[in-house]
């Protein structure tokens, strides 16, 4: 496989995490680890570790975290040939903090960031036409005006060299308000082909109730499939000829719930690069997000290709 020409391309904001060592308020923590999250970085290192090419786009400051966050990605595989290095403008920064075993908050300082200036001047036609998929998420046209120009003309460019366009929603009513995300979002939804929300995304965005009004709305708008989220349970598949239930796996202890939707994106659009059916598809999504509730950092837990395949098939990995 041609490391040069990635089967996915991403673009949106990767910022430095700090994450706290303990449970509690932010005020009262004193050690942090530094890691990196960014929605769409996640879904790229998660092809990555499933044997997939992956291509991220975006701005980083010319600053020590900038080069941190390349560093990373370039070790995890990550194609970063077409990150801009922004001597104006800084890294956006985020803090996590645990309160109890089942709520974390977060906290962005991206306001202004390298990230949030990114025009469509950073992208790469040529690049991208060379792709298979393009993904995208709801928060990248959230981070400014001239980040939502970026996305349309990934699209529209995407759109040219007919390449597939997956699109998950996730939402991030700290960045703007549902108004907002129901205008913006509105005009993504009927362009891409794989769309990947969650129930209540779904619901808010549409103004439906339940998962078959909420699929049929999507489908009706154009989506040639649509994988709705429904937590634990799982998900359910639909394409315009059938619709089913796929469940979710037991991933046993929780450690941090972000990046979980990350990870099921990675792993439907792996099964989308293996020309599997979109029931399989489905449950190797469910099963790389369920891997990644394992471990705390946004994509620490994503499973290589022997331990998603142990994961599912609940083979004991021999250790000693």
């Amino acid at each position: 496989m041609d490391n040069s020409i990635p089967e996915v391309i991403t673009l949106g904001e990767t910022m430095v995490l700090f994450s706290p060592e303990g449970q509690g308020p932010l005020r009262y923590m004193q050690q942090f680890r530094k890691r990196v999250a960014g929605s769409e970085s996640n879904v790229a290192v998660g092809l990555c570790r499933l044997g997939h090419t992956a291509g991220w786009i975006s701005r980083v400051g010319q600053d020590e975290f900038g080069k941190f966050l390349l560093k990373e990605l370039r070790g995890e595989g990550v194609d970063v040939s077409h990150v801009t290095m922004d001597d104006q403008a800084p890294t956006g920064i985020m803090f996590k903090e645990f309160r109890s075993s089942r709520e974390t908050r977060v906290t962005y300082y991206r306001k202004g960031s390298a990230a949030s200036c990114m025009t469509a001047d950073d992208l790469d036609e040529e690049y991208i036409s060379r792709a298979k998929i393009l993904h995208i998420t709801g928060i990248t046209p959230a981070l400014s005006g001239s980040c939502w120009e970026t996305v349309e003309a990934a699209i529209e460019m995407a759109k040219r060299h007919k390449l597939r366009i997956s699109f998950d929603p996730n939402i991030r009513l700290k960045l703007w308000s549902a108004e907002q995300a129901r205008e913006i979002i509105g005009k993504i939804l009927p362009k891409c082909d794989m769309i990947l929300p969650g129930l209540d995304e779904a619901e808010l965005l549409l103004g439906t109730s339940g998962v078959e009004r909420s699929v049929d709305r999507l489908l009706e708008m154009g989506a040639k499939a649509v994988i709705l989220k429904t937590g634990a349970e799982g998900c359910w598949a639909a394409d315009r000829k059938e619709m089913y239930h796929v469940p979710g796996f037991d991933p046993g202890i929780i450690a941090d719930p972000i990046g979980a939707g990350d990870a099921f994106a990675a792993g439907f659009l792996a099964g989308i690069l293996e020309n599997r059916t979109l029931r399989e598809c489905s449950g190797i999504a469910n099963a790389m997000g369920a891997m990644a509730l394992t471990t705390s950092g946004d994509y620490e837990g994503l499973p290589d290709r022997r331990e998603l395949d142990n994961f599912i098939h609940s083979r004991q990995e021999i250790t000693r």
